[in-house]
């Protein structure tokens, strides 16, 4: 039993060892970074400088693949599905790993179980946004208009769970506002929408949203942070909107197929955290962008998630969505 546990010890440090080496060499070649949204939007406007910065580190390419559709699960199923090896990683939101599981009988695949997280992102920090057609100017005059005439207004989603179809259906179940959903491939396509009055609302975050509130062709009604924005001060929270309860907590996390080696992910977060420090990086694409930065360990971001499955499980529970709405 002695010689028994030493060999297991020996293969155990050889296989550490094994993987140490994996990491100091990573990557040997082409890095995949899948994105389940559209090119243009927000996700995939934080996903574009962080895989040049990373090339730049691992001297190696580091693509995008946009592969939007299906509430992101054509996009995550296909990165859950790539070798174990890190050269795949997947950068997605919340819907896909802590919504998607509440909504979908069958996903197809287990994004708990067959996704590592490497990385949380970032906090997402959304406003709720209006064409200025409608005539509103806060969130109070939104829910009046919408009970004086239920249906008459429609808002731009990102598919079921996407955060704002979370955020006006828990709006609709505090207030009694009816604002119907129309569905879109991702951010950018709803706030086109928006713009061009085809839906009077839906949520943006300041990356797709800064231009065209400047020019007078958005209104921020609030913004789903828990204190106002630097630099945006005149536009209020949903809490002194009066709406706490309404926030569906969106965030930005990296990912790995399940099974790829602790080491690997490891060095994945390390210079993802380096190039998240970084000033100019932080300050062009982070900050200016309205975002909280995040850059946590595996296991804090494992931790984190654990939490948030929580609070969406409870969010989803408490307004009835489902994937057949």
């Amino acid at each position: 039993m002695h010689r028994l546990a030493v060999v297991v010890a020996a293969a155990i440090a050889a296989s550490v060892s094994a993987f140490g080496v994996q990491a100091e060499e990573f990557p040997t070649r082409t890095v995949r970074l899948i994105v389940p949204y559209p090119a243009g939007g927000g996700v995939d406007n934080l996903a574009r400088p962080l895989a040049e910065r990373l090339s730049q580190i691992w001297k190696l390419p580091v693509i995008i693949e946009n592969k939007p559709g299906a509430s992101t699960m054509i996009g995550a199923k296909s990165a859950a599905g790539a070798p174990a090896d890190g050269t795949t990683l997947l950068f997605t939101t919340d819907t896909t790993i802590t919504s998607n599981p509440f909504l979908f009988k069958n996903l197809g695949f287990d994004p708990i179980k067959e996704l590592m997280p490497v990385t949380q992102l970032v906090d997402l920090h959304q406003f709720v946004l209006v064409n200025p057609a409608v005539g509103v100017r806060s969130m109070q005059a939104l829910v009046e208009l919408a009970k004086r005439e239920p249906d008459k207004l429609n808002y731009g989603s990102y598919g079921i769970g996407s955060q704002p179809h979370l955020l006006f259906e828990m709006l609709r179940k505090e207030t009694g506002a009816q604002i119907r959903q129309i569905s879109y491939r991702g951010i950018a396509p709803a706030v086109t929408a928006v713009l061009a009055g085809e839906v009077q609302l839906t949520l943006g975050s300041l990356s797709v949203s800064a231009g065209h509130i400047d020019n007078g062709k958005l209104v921020p009604l609030a913004i789903s942070r828990k204190a106002r924005l630097s630099g945006r001060s005149e536009i209020p929270t949903l809490i002194e909107a009066g709406y706490p309860g309404i926030d569906p907590r969106s965030w930005y996390g990296l990912f790995a197929p399940a099974g790829t080696p602790p080491a690997l992910v490891a060095k994945v977060q390390k210079d993802v955290a380096e190039i998240f420090r970084d000033l100019e990086f932080k300050t062009r694409h982070i900050d200016a962008l309205g975002y909280t930065g995040s850059g946590s360990t595996p296991a804090e971001f494992a931790a984190f998630i654990r939490q948030d499955l929580a609070y969406k499980e409870n969010l989803i529970k408490v307004t009835g969505i489902t994937a057949e709405q």
